[in-house]
């Protein structure tokens, strides 16, 4: 166990104001977090800290990632459209998404019930660095910033309202959320932005609050 992990499951992420009080959004799935690590952590992947959020690895390749939201938590899977899913569990965090897929959990029942699954599922991911698969991706404009490809994962109706957004509008947040250089930046520009894509506005259109 790494104790950079044990300080996220006790105080959050630290990216945003709530962080180490009660409104931190981990605290509404410490349980569930703390079993989908469990369960991880048995597949044999090294437990990290990147991008604020617990990261397994493979032999210094990224497999998944575990994040509390506000309404789930979920297992992420860096090349999850690799992966096998005969039961149709495993989401897209954006349409436009080619690499990544996660599973949603609103309950410590449902990860339990799921156990089975979640486990072939690890093996699977664990099968494909071991085989060195990699994606093959289509051009597509500018890749999404961790921190924003995340925020989509847990707000559907930001993400229903960035996808309407037109490609040119798209990418002009994306690369304005790319070049901060720092998280907490781009983290603040994300949530500063949010406004305006829900209004289906872009970032340089005119326009007031």
């Amino acid at each position: 166990m790494n104790p950079k992990v044990d300080l996220y499951l006790q105080d959050g992420c630290g990216r945003c104001e709530f962080y180490a009080t009660p409104k931190c959004k981990v605290n509404n799935w410490r349980e569930e977090l703390e079993a989908l690590r469990a369960l991880v952590l048995s597949s044999g992947l090294t437990e990290e800290l990147k991008w604020s959020v617990p990261c397994y690895t493979h032999k210094g390749k990224n497999v998944l990632i575990v994040s509390a939201f506000k309404e789930n938590c979920t297992l992420s899977f860096f090349k999850g459209a690799l992966l096998k899913d005969p039961d149709g569990l495993l989401e897209k965090p954006g349409e436009n998404s080619q690499a990544s897929r996660f599973l949603r959990f609103r309950s410590l029942q449902e990860i339990l019930d799921r156990e089975a699954v979640i486990r072939s599922t690890i093996k699977e991911a664990i099968a494909l660095e071991e085989a060195g698969k990699k994606i093959v991706f289509k051009k597509e404009p500018e890749p999404l910033p961790e921190e924003f490809r995340l925020r989509l994962e847990e707000d559907p109706a930001l993400r229903k309202a960035f996808q309407g957004l037109t490609p040119g509008r798209q990418r002009a947040y994306i690369l304005h959320f790319s070049q901060a250089k720092q998280a907490q930046t781009r983290v603040a520009r994300i949530e500063k932005s949010i406004p305006k894509i829900l209004e289906g506005v872009g970032l340089y259109d005119d326009y007031k609050c």
